[in-house]
């Protein structure tokens, strides 16, 4: 395994775990806190393996059960697995097919395989489910600038993204990744991480 992979698959692992966090922080779920001790920060320590083993008892008694199969495919995802996320997001856009987050991921490990355009697929697709969906304009941006080598186009779904949220600390960051954008060469930049 290469250093560029590495650092991808670790980016990807911790962008999972805070974009995870904010999703449940967000939406005020009220799911009680996985079993665990705290961790140093505070936030509770998650049992991956063993809530995974559980979610797949689950969907397999109940396999309409969306929650259940979204849940699985972010495990999946936060423990670097790909190709499983994939497939549970599969399940879970079997059931919601017009899901702009689900499509997301499902968009980010795609590309964690290296099948980009299924990933430009999955986001333009959200993206018509809702264009103002600014995940999928930040990862079309990504996929473009890092692995389809076009930062033209990178720096086109920035600028929408900027134009949706300009004030965030991830527009910062947008606006820094589109100034390196403009002055990187088509075939020379290094992986970024995706945003969840």
């Amino acid at each position: 395994m290469n250093k560029e992979t590495l650092l991808a698959a670790v980016v990807a692992l911790v962008v999972g775990l805070l974009g995870g966090y904010l999703v449940f922080s967000i939406s005020g779920s009220k799911n009680p806190a996985p079993a665990g001790g705290m961790a140093g920060g505070g936030a509770p320590m998650v049992n991956y393996e063993e809530r995974i083993a559980q979610t797949v008892k689950v969907v397999a008694q109940d396999p309409k059960n969306l929650q259940a199969w979204v849940q699985l495919g972010n495990d999946y995802f936060d423990t670097n697995q790909p190709q499983k996320a994939i497939e549970a997001y599969g399940k879970a856009l079997e059931l919601k097919p017009n899901d702009p987050n689900i499509l997301t991921d499902q968009a980010i490990m795609y590309r964690a395989v290296g099948w980009f355009d299924k990933a430009v697929t999955n986001l333009e697709a959200a993206m018509k489910v809702d264009p103002k969906h600014v995940q999928s304009l930040f990862n079309l941006g990504i996929i473009y600038m890092e692995d389809l080598k076009q930062p033209a186009k990178a720096v086109e779904y920035w600028k929408r993204y900027l134009d949706l949220d300009p004030a965030s600390p991830n527009a910062q960051r947008v606006r820094m990744m589109m100034e390196q954008a403009k002055q990187v060469q088509p075939s020379s930049s290094a992986p970024g991480p995706m945003f969840r």
